[in-house]
């Protein structure tokens, strides 16, 4: 299963990390760094498998096909944003993971402008109907 190689993975680093924490810290940086990218691009080879499921959704409900894509864009971000906040986090940078995490709903607003339109436009659509 795949979680246990995370777990594994997360654990391997942890313990590389704080061994040379005590020698060695920015070596204990730079494994904390490398492990979370290791995690990072095995989620992300997971979910590349599973991305097809979504624009058979997207063709069964009738959803415009870029909607899902930026629906899925908002979660990446948000994700990513929120892994990469707890790394500044660990590392005593709690201002910059707070600056990240501003810009990173920043940009989620912002890709979420389209959706708002198809939204209201949904909205005048019903309302002339009435």
């Amino acid at each position: 299963m795949a979680i246990f190689q995370l777990v594994g993975i997360a654990f391997i680093t942890a313990v590389a990390a704080l061994i040379l924490r005590e020698t060695k810290p920015e070596l204990s940086f730079a494994v904390t760094i490398a492990g979370s990218i290791i995690l990072l691009l095995f989620v992300f080879d997971l979910f590349r498998d599973s991305i097809s499921i979504f624009g058979k959704i997207a063709e069964v409900t009738g959803i415009d096909a870029s909607l899902v894509k930026i629906l899925l864009k908002m979660v990446g971000i948000g994700y990513l944003v929120e892994f990469s906040a707890g790394i500044l986090n660990d590392f005593g940078q709690t201002s910059l993971a707070d600056k990240l995490t501003f810009c990173g709903k920043i940009l989620i607003l912002i890709l979420a402008i389209p959706i708002v339109e198809s939204v209201l436009s949904l909205i005048v659509g019903l309302l002339e109907l009435v």
